[in-house]
């Protein structure tokens, strides 16, 4: 029997998370971004072998390597102010000192994954335009295999890449008014 809990975070309620977020940043401010990244698959790897791992927790785990994917895809090149917004969560998310310390049994990672699913929702239209890169990656690849010209193919994909991000630009102002940031 599994039970569902839900409940509304207000513009209040959300400034507690902008804060943390921006608290957590501001703290590792002169931090290279590959200690970040290593950080976050450090924890990762070690909430993946917890026993037991509450499932709400479980469930964000492949959310997280997604965001993982895209921030440190070469190819994709992120966009600054995304990359610091992924950069922020990811060093909350890896402070065991957090607005919940992540050794409280059950619910020490429930502000982690609040802030997980706002960062997730607030990049929606960044998340949907790395998945098409990916994809038209992927079908570029099979389409044309080994044989391609190195300079071609980044150069294909480069113009794909500037569309998508044209695209998620203009998506992501529209949304802007609801903002975490």
């Amino acid at each position: 029997m599994s039970l569902k809990i839900s409940f509304e975070l207000t513009d209040r309620d959300l400034g507690f998370f902008r804060k943390a977020l921006r608290q957590s940043r501001a703290a590792v401010k002169d931090a290279e971004d590959t200690e970040i990244i290593e950080a976050i698959r450090s924890v990762l790897d070690e909430i993946s072998s917890s026993d037991p791992l509450p499932d709400f927790v479980g469930k964000r785990i492949p959310e997280l390597e997604s965001l993982l994917s895209m921030l440190t895809d070469e190819e994709w090149q992120l966009p600054e102010s995304e990359r610091e917004r992924l950069l922020a969560a990811f060093v909350y998310f890896a402070d065991p000192e957090d607005i919940l310390p992540d050794d409280i049994p059950v619910i020490g990672y429930l502000d982690d994954v609040i802030i997980i699913e706002l960062v997730a929702r607030e990049l929606l239209h960044v998340r949907e335009a790395y998945d098409d890169f990916c994809q038209f990656r992927d079908e570029y690849e099979k389409a044309h295999g080994a044989d391609v010209d190195p300079v071609i193919r980044r150069d294909r994909l480069d113009r794909q890449r500037q569309q998508l991000h044209q695209r998620m630009s203009r998506r992501s102002a529209q949304q802007e008014k609801s903002s975490l940031w």
